[in-house]
């Protein structure tokens, strides 16, 4: 039975791009959906940079995050913490697939 594996790299690349789509490629749907929601969240509270204001319906989604000479960096710590959390989880799955796929060496029986 030959098992079909996928490079790992372009998992990394995707999950750059968008959050969840790595893990999406390497085959972990729910995860990769649940890594999308978590930073879509991120960003709607870097949007409205409180609890309540995120809530209102009447605020812009991510208006702040456009203009950069407003942005501080604890504004954007959040999508980034998930955003590197995302991809160091997408490396530990690709590094799990890979030694799973890996043969084990066996020992030689002629003693050497």
């Amino acid at each position: 039975m030959i098992s079909f594996t996928r490079p790992v790299w372009p998992a990394y690349l995707l999950s750059v791009f968008v959050a969840g789509l790595g893990h999406c490629y390497l085959g972990h749907w729910k995860r990769g959906v649940i890594w999308f929601l978590l930073y879509v969240l991120a960003l709607a509270f870097l949007s409205a940079r409180t609890v309540s204001d995120a809530l209102e319906l009447g605020d812009p989604f991510v208006v702040t995050a456009i203009q950069f000479e407003q942005v501080a960096f604890a504004d954007v710590a959040l999508p980034l913490a998930v955003l590197i959390v995302c991809l160091l989880d997408v490396y530990l799955i690709g590094l799990a697939q890979q030694t799973e796929s890996s043969p084990v060496a066996e020992p030689r029986s002629d003693g050497s």
